[in-house]
């Protein structure tokens, strides 16, 4: 990969799809905290019962379900919409209407009366959500090449943390102000910025490669020898498309690589999401006000993060993915390094703005590397499924070891468990230096 010049690189910044993604990603992030922590604040506010609470929050398990529809994405044209405004902005319109529309529900019924029509009404804003983050993710891969990919993802993250900001403080200012009502009304109006964006981008061009359409060729050729006909015919040929042929392409490109390759991406962000769990319950017991957390943590740690993200962005223009990867799979056991040396030197401010920089600015770093390097793996023919299955990989094993970070606290103290939230990620820096010699996504141009 050529290098390009420092103010080359920042150019990249300026190009209409990656300011796009700043859009786009508000839209993104807008409802998840509106059917998640916001919207049981409000259930609680009402005096809604407990139990009731715990059962509603099931609804944000659609993020973490939608690889099962993303083939229906992928594939299935909508009728009217897709003529008009393309593949990827109709799916991502529609889904914006149905959230919008949803919270506007909630924001007209009453809980204390109609507590299952509201729960209707954030399932649709659940389940809309989750399919606007298929479209998006699909549109962000196939609007630019692989080297725009990390700005890409920077000002997605950026918009997307932005909304989180105006779901969850917004929100509850507007609620404290006037009411939970007019809170959810405003929400329902701020989708409006992802559906402008939606009609003012221009759907991206994609090309099918040779390989792929052989592939899609075998599968003709596969049901002209059975005995298929009609609507039987129609379901398997579209379950084969959507279903088999994404797994089957991604395994048909890498080979072997293809499991080290998954492999990967479960262990490279495990060491931040096993030390994260723990953070906030860390900082507490080290001495450190709710006050302080707050403002440095949350505050401070937000404005790092995106500065992370943005050079994460800058870097992989100027470097490319691979060295990229490499670094900030080095960056995030040795940031969690600075969390042990906090544990001994006790409730210090300065200790905890510079342990949240260094890691917020290297979790930013990492989530816009790795979401460019997620991109680079997918084939624009199945560009919503392959991302789905990826992304799911990717917090799957932290999120399981996280649940026994609890029961590691008990057995040692602060300072050994940080040093063990570093040692869990060297898998992730030992696969970085194995992709690079075997699976370089900087060389790899297939497909793309």
């Amino acid at each position: 990969m050529t290098q390009r010049s420092w103010l080359g690189a920042l150019g990249v910044y300026r190009h209409p799809r990656v300011v796009g993604m700043l859009f786009l990603g508000f839209a993104a992030g807008l409802p998840l905290l509106l059917v998640g922590g916001t919207f049981t604040a409000w259930l609680r506010d009402l005096g809604v019962e407990l139990a009731a609470i715990g059962f509603l929050s099931w609804v944000g398990m659609a993020h973490s379900i939608k690889i099962f529809w993303a083939p229906v994405v992928d594939r299935f044209s909508l009728p009217v919409l897709t003529r008009v405004f393309g593949r990827r902005r109709s799916w991502m319109l529609l889904a914006q209407v149905v959230i919008a529309a949803a919270l506007l529900g909630i924001a007209l019924t009453d809980p204390t009366e109609h507590l299952w029509l509201v729960a209707v009404w954030a399932i649709l804003a659940a389940f809309g959500s989750a399919t606007q983050d298929i479209a998006i993710d699909a549109y962000r891969i196939e609007a630019v090449s692989a080297d725009r990919q990390g700005a890409m993802a920077a000002t997605y993250i950026f918009g997307y943390r932005v909304a989180l900001l105006a779901a969850g403080a917004g929100a509850l200012h507007i609620a404290a102000a006037g009411s939970w009502s007019t809170a959810y009304a405003a929400m329902a109006l701020l989708m409006g910025v992802g559906m402008i964006t939606t009609l003012i981008i221009r759907e991206p061009e994609v090309e099918v490669s040779a390989a792929t359409q052989q592939l899609e060729q075998r599968v003709v050729d596969y049901l002209d020898r059975t005995r298929h006909q009609g609507l039987r015919r129609n379901i398997t040929a579209w379950f084969i498309g959507a279903v088999v042929c994404p797994f089957a392409d991604f395994l048909r490109r890498y080979g072997q690589m293809a499991l080290v390759i998954l492999l990967f991406i479960g262990v490279f962000r495990i060491a931040d999401i096993f030390m994260g769990v723990m953070a906030n319950p860390f900082y507490l017991d080290l001495g450190f006000s709710k006050q302080q957390i707050a403002n440095i943590a949350a505050g401070f740690g937000l404005a790092m993060t995106l500065t992370g993200a943005a050079l994460g962005g800058l870097l992989v223009m100027r470097f490319g993915i691979t060295r990229m990867l490499i670094l900030t799979a080095f960056l995030a056991p040795l940031t969690n390094l600075t969390f042990s040396w906090l544990a001994t030197l006790g409730p210090e401010m300065y200790g905890l703005a510079l342990a949240i920089m260094a890691d917020n600015i290297s979790g930013g770093m990492a989530t816009a590397v790795f979401i460019a390097y997620l991109s680079s793996l997918t084939n624009t023919a199945y560009t919503a499924t392959q991302y789905a299955l990826f992304s799911s990989f990717m917090t799957l094993p932290g999120q399981f070891l996280a649940g026994f970070t609890g029961v590691l606290v008990e057995q040692i103290d602060w300072f050994w468990f940080f040093i063990s939230s570093a040692l869990i990620g060297i898998p992730a820096i030992v696969l970085a230096f194995v992709l690079a010699r075997y699976a370089n996504p900087d060389q790899a141009r297939t497909n793309r």
